[in-house]
């Protein structure tokens, strides 16, 4: 019972650790795209996603990770952060005429 214990420690924690570069990379990204891109795409303005992804990243980096309690933070921060990833960028670079890159 031990070993799963500490298992489940260590995927959580690694869970967190991979966390902090991709707010990281939300944030920068909303940073360096044109404000007028995010009005074209049909998104939130520039601002509102910069204080999204920035109170998302320093959520990720403040909470301790999905464990001691942080937990509901650590998610939605992580949900925040992977909305503008997996939607707002993508029709930003759209707009840019970026298109996706793989």
């Amino acid at each position: 019972m031990e070993l799963l214990s500490v298992l489940d420690r260590w995927i959580i924690f690694g869970f967190w650790i991979l966390a902090l570069p991709v707010g990281g990379y939300a944030f920068v990204h909303a940073l360096r795209q044109r404000a007028d891109a995010f009005a074209a795409a049909g998104k939130l303005t520039k601002n509102a996603w910069l204080g999204i992804t920035g109170v998302g990243l320093l959520l990720l980096i403040v909470t301790s990770g999905p464990m001691y309690g942080g937990a509901m933070f650590w998610l939605a921060a992580m949900v925040a952060v992977l909305v503008y990833i997996v939607d707002v960028k993508p029709a930003v670079m759209e707009v840019q005429g970026g298109g996706p890159r793989w």
